[in-house]
């Protein structure tokens, strides 16, 4: 199963954003790509990089609503598997949301940041209500598709859930900027939970200097076995292919060996999750 990380810079013109994303879409469409994922708030600048105001947060949308019946239309045009990322409006509360649209154009569900950060140039907590959504991995056309969004991916419990309700890829929209941690452990983090709960992760970054954020780019994908498969470049846009033979998932060390072994009963002693 080929997939397709758009990673591109965007503008404060959001009509231009979101074209930009429709002809990447169309291009990974045409050079094969079977699953289409977007970056955190891909159409939008990083409106964390500075405090929330009223009218930042006006900028969020519901979920139905006009970027998923686009990109639902485009789903459904040419059955291709996408996974967005929004600011999403419901009632009075707004959300990191990540939908998850199948090939027939269904907006299987939604994902919400369950976890939300607050640190110089990620002002998350005055845009963000913590998600309250039960359902992580969706059933797709390609396969199962779990999402973990940005700061999500540090919680290894979260990790490890996503492996539990049987996803084969990890969709990971992100907003990484250059030189936030030390170099390479975003991968290491990464691949660490691909080779201990057994699927595919896809990493897509923003790129491109913002108002006070240089988002790096970098997006990349790791295998089952915990082996980093395809990278994007740093500071530049581009579309990252990747092929993710689903197959090879039962083979691999924690689905023989690490999930198998688990001793629930024994966490419960200790108070820890399952």
């Amino acid at each position: 199963m080929k997939i397709a990380l758009i990673q591109q810079h965007a503008t404060k013109d959001f009509k231009e954003n979101l074209e930009r994303g429709a002809e990447a879409f169309h291009q990974a469409v045409k050079d094969g790509a079977e699953l289409v994922a977007f970056a955190e708030l891909a159409f939008l600048p990083f409106l964390p990089q500075i405090p929330s105001t009223p009218d930042s947060l006006e900028k969020a949308e519901p979920i139905p609503g006009p970027t998923t019946d686009k990109f639902s239309a485009l789903a459904k045009e040419h059955g291709i598997v996408v996974v967005l990322n929004l600011f999403e409006r419901d009632g009075e509360r707004t959300y990191d949301a990540s939908p998850v649209i199948d090939a027939d154009g269904q907006i299987l569900g939604v994902i919400r940041m369950v976890h939300i950060a607050e640190e110089p140039g990620f002002h998350e907590k005055g845009y963000y209500t913590p998600g309250d959504k039960q359902n992580f991995v969706y059933e797709t056309k390609v396969g199962k598709v779990g999402v973990a969004i940005c700061y999500d991916r540090h919680y290894p419990e979260y990790m490890r859930s996503l492996g539990l309700k049987g996803a084969e890829i990890v969709i990971v929209p992100q907003a990484g900027t250059i030189g936030e941690w030390p170099e390479g452990i975003f991968e290491a983090e990464l691949q660490v939970a691909s080779f201990q709960n057994g699927y595919f992760v896809a990493l897509v970054n923003r790129v491109g200097e913002e108002e006070v954020d240089h988002f790096a780019g970098e997006s990349f994908v790791a295998d089952p076995f915990g082996q980093v498969i395809a990278r994007a470049p740093q500071d530049k846009d581009s579309i990252l292919y990747a092929d993710c033979d689903f197959q090879v998932i039962p083979q691999c060390p924690a689905k023989q060996y690490f999930l198998p072994d688990r001793r629930p009963d024994f966490y419960h002693v200790f108070g820890l999750l399952d």
